[in-house]
């Protein structure tokens, strides 16, 4: 199985933390619904070509903060207490922090920035 996995060399968070937040978004958008099964440390980290420690770090994290767990020789998934609703509001706040970045750097008014926000809503 190929999990697409996308890391930059020019992104200033660790590597760690670029999985965990891709982990979370394929779980928020709903790609890895409750109980589903993650891939093994290794197999992840073989197929993404990082240490398995770093692996081993991102599903520490991750389960550290409810939204995965892991039981010894069962694996890892997605945790059924999960929050999905917060999660995916974290998600969606993360992406309008972007796009209002994006807009002010392209000197796109609020209000043009509105309607355009608006137009996507409704499809």
């Amino acid at each position: 199985m190929m999990y697409n996995f996308v890391f930059s060399q020019t992104d200033k968070r660790p590597m760690y933390q670029q999985i965990m937040d891709q982990i979370i978004q394929r779980i928020a958008v709903g790609d890895w619904p409750p109980n589903t099964p993650l891939p093994s440390i290794r197999k992840l980290a073989i197929e993404i070509k990082v240490s398995i420690i770093t692996v081993k770090r991102a599903y520490l994290e991750l389960e550290r903060e409810g939204v995965i767990v892991t039981q010894q020789g069962k694996g890892s998934w997605v945790s059924d207490s999960l929050n999905l609703k917060e999660l995916q509001h974290e998600e969606l706040t993360q992406h309008l922090e972007q796009v209002g970045k994006l807009a002010k750097s392209l000197a796109i008014p609020e209000d043009k920035l509105l309607d355009m926000l608006k137009k996507y809503t409704k499809e």
